[in-house]
């Protein structure tokens, strides 16, 4: 039980540090569009970079909280 409350409080702490960098790549993502000339480049990996994070973030919650079964 004591590993349990461990591994889930691990995890947790996971997710918010991958939400928070889900955040942050959001906030580079519209500074860089906005900016002319704006490096399409680096803003198709920043992009990628969020989406994977995306799908982190939603493994992460359902290792956590997974779905009731019906």
């Amino acid at each position: 039980m004591h590993d349990e409350f461990n591994e889930s409080a691990e995890w947790l702490e996971a997710l918010a540090s991958v939400k928070a960098e889900h955040r942050d790549l959001d906030v580079a993502i519209d500074q860089l569009s906005t900016q002319p000339p704006s490096d399409q480049l680096m803003l198709r990996r920043l992009k990628k970079r969020k989406l994977a994070l995306k799908d982190r973030i939603a493994y992460i919650e359902n290792l956590v909280d997974p779905p009731e079964p019906a």
